[in-house]
């Protein structure tokens, strides 16, 4: 007789969300997880919570407040004198809505009377999972099945290791101390530029080295160049199509080499972030005599319906194909939970949204303008910029535009892409939407409050039919 219906290895977004859907379907059910906090103790939430999305998140708020005070309340009649920062008050902050919302999982986990064990999970075999630690001896469970929710880690760079001292991955840049003069931060992804903005809003000099001659591939091209400009308006230095190749130390910080073009160039930075990316990790997660296998990009292969080859092993999340996202990776959990105690549970990856926390925030869902021109699906486009929305003017977020892409045949939703405020919060309208197989007009006839920043969308519904009313029609 098994130990419990499910064992979860991991208890970020992934893990901790299907751990508790398990419960919930009463399933008896285990997690498993080998994050340690700042204070030495065991901690849910993984990479997300502890060190990722929440905690940058934090810091974004209170570098936008802080530079919002500086240049925009004197628009609005406040003087507020001389502003200044207390890094270590904002860090204090930060820290403890990690510590709330990581104890809020624990106390879920009680509730649903999920066992969490502390320690390495490893699939030894078909059900049986061993729990390694560095102050006890290795226990082991067994059970019908196994989810595998391992998370990822950020890729190294081939010499420039890692001592956050100077050189820095994307955790240990939520804690610099001080804000440093010059900071250098290799990859302009959602990372590099979410950190950079927080430290040149508080300060520092920004300068981004990235590979690729574009930046933001998987968004919409249109999306993308206005980011850039958006971006260089704000002073954040990126500097694209710059290949690193070598970082020397000193006293003082680092020095980074890197190729623009043909030509050797480099730079002299306090600090350097790394944020080229993530990888699965997936170290010692399977005993090599368990069945499962890694593919090349060193990820969990599984099926549509997140099934290894293994009978009643599971994969979700950061370690298996697709875009490294927690909301993905909660809904897989959930899915698996689902197709485990009932046996149906579906996701549709088609409609997973991307954001980009940075002012402004960018997001897009579906298809971009590129991928149809490519495929050769007809289509018709309809924009409607934030400068033409009264509530975008009255708190001054102008910037920006939203553009959603229908069929031209049947006028369905293929696309949305944004960029502006708070569209992290716009874009699930646009989900929905084309989860829900709706049409431009579908859209454009939905009643949306006035004043707000969601009539963006309805103006640019209307705009692919050529009838906005708050902006010239062509």
């Amino acid at each position: 007789m098994s130990d419990f219906d499910v064992v979860v290895i991991g208890a970020g977004p992934g893990g901790y969300v299907a751990a508790i859907r398990c419960a919930q379907l009463g399933l008896k059910t285990a997690c498993i997880d080998r994050w340690v906090s700042k204070n030495g103790k065991p901690s849910v939430g993984g990479t997300c919570l502890n060190v990722g999305c929440i905690p940058s998140k934090a810091l974004l708020d209170s570098s936008e407040r802080y530079e919002d005070i500086q240049l925009h309340a004197a628009d609005h009649g406040i003087h507020s004198g001389d502003v200044s920062i207390d890094v270590e008050k904002m860090l204090a902050r930060k820290d403890k809505i990690v510590s709330e919302l990581t104890g809020g999982i624990s106390a879920l986990f009680k509730s649903n009377k999920i066992v969490f064990y502390a320690g390495h999970g490893c699939l030894v075999e078909t059900g049986v999972v061993r729990i390694s630690s560095d102050d006890q001896a290795d226990q082991t469970l067994t059970a019908k099945h196994v989810i595998l929710a391992s998370g990822s880690e950020p890729v190294p760079l081939p010499g420039m290791a890692v001592d956050n001292k100077t050189i820095f991955d994307s955790a240990g840049a939520l804690d610099f101390r001080t804000v440093p003069k010059k900071l250098g931060i290799i990859g302009a992804g959602v990372i590099g530029l979410e950190l950079g903005s927080v430290w040149r809003r508080l300060g520092a000099e920004v300068v981004i080295l990235e590979a690729a001659d574009s930046l933001l591939g998987p968004a919409d091209s249109m999306i993308a160049r206005e980011a850039k400009k958006q971006f260089s308006r704000q002073g954040l230095d990126i500097r694209l199509g710059c290949k690193v190749t070598q970082v020397e130390k000193s006293k003082d910080g680092c020095t980074v080499h890197y190729l623009d073009g043909e030509n050797n160039e480099s730079i002299d930075v306090e600090r350097l972030i790394v944020a080229v990316g993530r990888r699965p990790y997936t170290d010692g997660l399977l005993d090599p005599n368990c069945g499962v296998e890694l593919d090349d990009n060193g990820a969990v292969p599984v099926d549509d319906h997140c099934a290894t080859a293994v009978p009643g092993v599971w994969a979700i999340g950061d370690a298996v194909r697709g875009p490294m996202l927690a909301h993905k990776a909660s809904e897989e959990g959930i899915a698996v939970a689902e197709r485990i105690a009932v046996g149906t549970g579906h996701i549709d990856h088609s409609t997973i949204p991307w954001v980009i926390y940075t002012h402004p925030e960018i997001a897009w869902v579906g298809a971009t303008e590129d991928e149809l021109k490519s495929q050769g699906i007809p289509y018709t486009a309809g924009m409607f910029p934030f400068a033409a929305s009264g509530r975008a003017k009255a708190v001054g977020a102008t910037e920006g535009f939203i553009k959603i892409l229908a069929c031209r045949d049947s006028d369905r939703i293929l696309g949305a892409h944004m960029i502006g405020s708070q569209v992290s919060e716009l874009i699930n309208e646009a989900v929905l939407a084309i989860s829900m197989e709706a049409s431009a007009e579908d859209l454009a006839r939905t009643v949306h409050a006035h004043p707000t920043l969601a009539e963006t969308v309805h103006e640019a519904a209307l705009a692919a039919h050529g009838r906005a009313i708050h902006k010239v029609n062509r």
